[in-house]
């Protein structure tokens, strides 16, 4: 996700061109008038088609943005939920602002704090659509400033270091505080049994799918994500979770999934599941390429089947997810 994205929509829409190694050696483009069944393949399904060796996107000029965190304590979590459910809500769209809103446990401290990621891309302080967040209270702390698009990236790159065992898992969920709210409690209760795991660094992570995201792809050729915006407002939820040692793999991959089965428990009762699961936060057992739909898939196979008619990118080629199985193993 882009905060760029409430603007212009996916990044795989911003794709004109792709250059791509075929299985059979031919280096071909792939583009709205050029094998266009190629292109749409590409925005969004893997490494089953080929080796895209160019990619040639669409550019807009950019000035300063106005960007940086915000630090609340965990007891702001009512007004949290509710700030980005009206945000995410909002039937007059402002384009410029994007936000993650995480929840992060403190292993030293065990505790939890609340920090939201704010992004005005234009040069404006504190504009009316984000001051929901920045007006929060009380404040532990803040980086917003105006500046670059780089300097906001470097910065949220800097609270993920490197060299850790690292599990990414994802959700889409309907948008509604209360709902929220209950998982952030599933979560906290759940955490308790790998807490003490050496090196922890646990996140629950928010952000918002407006309708004025899901509805850019059909400007631009379209894509096979199977996103209908008449479905609403979605949320993106993602545990970001990083230790140190291997021999807790099981216990931290245990726990994460049972804070998932509870949700979708609790999203069930209250009308809340969705089926979208977003490629780029996947763990490798879930299946993003299956939540596009029946239709999409049926499209992307017979892609794949025109363009790698011998299989090569799904049984030689390792990683990433394949159409014909849940995951690439």
């Amino acid at each position: 996700m882009s905060y760029f994205a409430p603007r212009y929509g996916f990044v795989c829409d911003q794709v004109l061109n792709f250059e791509v190694a075929l299985a059979d050696g031919q280096i071909v483009n792939a583009n709205a008038t050029s094998r266009a069944d190629l292109w749409f393949a590409l925005k969004g399904g893997s490494n089953n088609f080929g080796i895209v060796t160019r990619f040639d996107l669409k550019a807009f000029p950019q000035g300063k943005i106005w960007g940086g965190s915000v630090y609340n304590p965990i007891t702001t979590l009512p007004e949290q939920v509710q700030a980005f459910v009206e945000f995410n809500n909002a039937t007059s769209v402002d384009t410029s602002a994007a936000l993650i809103n995480t929840y992060g446990y403190i292993t030293q401290l065990r505790t939890w704090t609340v920090s939201n990621l704010l992004v005005y891309t234009k040069p404006e302080v504190n504009p009316e659509v984000l001051r929901p967040f920045t007006g929060i209270k009380p404040q532990l702390g803040t980086t917003m400033r105006l500046t670059n698009l780089s300097d906001v990236t470097s910065e949220q790159v800097g609270n993920a270091p490197y060299g850790l065992r690292q599990l990414f898992l994802t959700r889409t969920y309907g948008n509604d505080a209360n709902f929220l709210a209950q998982v952030f409690r599933i979560a906290n209760t759940t955490l308790q049994s790998f807490a003490g795991v050496p090196g922890l660094a646990y996140a629950l992570v928010y952000q918002p799918l407006p309708s004025a995201i899901t509805s850019r792809a059909a400007d631009s050729g379209g894509n096979p994500l199977g996103l209908d915006p008449a479905i609403g407002p979605q949320v993106l939820a993602m545990q970001t979770i990083q230790w140190t040692s291997a021999a807790d793999d099981a216990l931290i991959n245990g726990g994460a999934r049972e804070i998932w089965r509870q949700a979708d428990e609790l999203a069930d009762e209250m009308g809340m599941m969705r089926d979208w699961v977003y490629l780029n936060y996947a763990a490798p057992d879930q299946d993003p390429l299956g939540s596009y739909g029946e239709g999409n898939v049926r499209v992307l196979r017979e892609v794949s089947r025109k363009y790698d008619p011998t299989g090569l990118f799904q049984t030689s080629v390792p990683g990433g997810f394949k159409l014909w199985r849940k995951n690439g193993g």
